[in-house]
């Protein structure tokens, strides 16, 4: 996906060296920037890297100018996890109520961007990379892990506790946690909406503005030093709530 007159282009890895390109940045900004780690992470090589990675579509956002890779996310559809035996998430979170649904799947993550493109285009071109592939894979429920920097849930309590209130997954989608750490911490009135949606990230912000859901519980990761919320999207819910926002004119919802 190539605009020639834009900054950027967006196209799925082919090569080992997409790949490496992809596993250059997350090394970049999962373990120099945000402290993480893992078995296979490649300190000599800077990369960062796991078991899953060749089971993943991976998506990559070029800057023209430069030629690098400055955005990724990564892709698993329901038949790729059929072949690898699971979906990554499956290690956290129990998604029993998905997998019964018997509708496609699609499972993201490893989103990031080169921090000198955050809050610019190149998140754009991302989300309309990930929709040209549901469409294409008609892919009808997306979900994956997103995360809080950090593990003290004392200091996440009130965004865990919003999230869990007005964001909270229906039956049908709502997958657990395994160890199971509550996000129902406070009564919704003792809330400070504002506060708490300060301290939630950009990109599970941008999921809820779509209509996401999380799953009931977070899940503590350790070794990546973050607190990992399970995010939902139903694409027929996403429809009808887009829908709803055209019939009412501009939309106040």
């Amino acid at each position: 996906m190539h605009d020639g007159a834009s900054q950027f282009s967006v196209k799925i890895a082919e090569t080992e060296d997409d790949l490496k390109a992809a596993q250059a940045l997350r090394y970049e900004v999962f373990v120099r920037e945000l402290g993480g780690g893992g078995e296979m992470v490649d300190h000599d090589a800077g990369l960062e890297q796991d078991r899953f990675d060749p089971f993943f579509d991976h998506m990559l956002v070029y800057d023209n100018a430069t030629g690098e890779v400055i955005g990724v996310y990564r892709l698993l559809r329901g038949d790729q996890a059929d072949k690898l035996g699971q979906f990554y998430s499956e290690d956290e979170y129990d998604l029993s109520a998905l997998r019964r649904s018997g509708r496609k799947l699609l499972e993201l993550g490893r989103s990031c961007l080169h921090r000198d493109y955050r809050g610019g285009m190149a998140m754009f071109y991302l989300w309309n990379g990930l929709a040209a592939y549901v469409a294409k894979h008609e892919i009808e429920v997306l979900f994956g892990v997103a995360s809080f920097h950090g593990t003290d849930i004392k200091a996440l309590m009130e965004p865990l506790a919003l999230l869990h209130h007005t964001h909270l997954a229906p039956e049908d989608l709502r997958v657990k946690s395994r160890v199971y750490q509550p996000m129902d911490l406070l009564a919704e009135e003792d809330i400070n909406r504002r506060r708490a949606m300060l301290k939630v990230p950009s990109l599970i912000k941008a999921y809820l503005r779509l209509g996401g859901f999380v799953g009931d519980g977070a899940f503590i990761d350790h070794a990546f030093n973050t607190t990992d919320v399970c995010l939902i999207l139903d694409t027929e819910r996403m429809n009808m709530r887009q829908s709803r926002l055209y019939t009412q004119g501009r939309g106040t919802e």
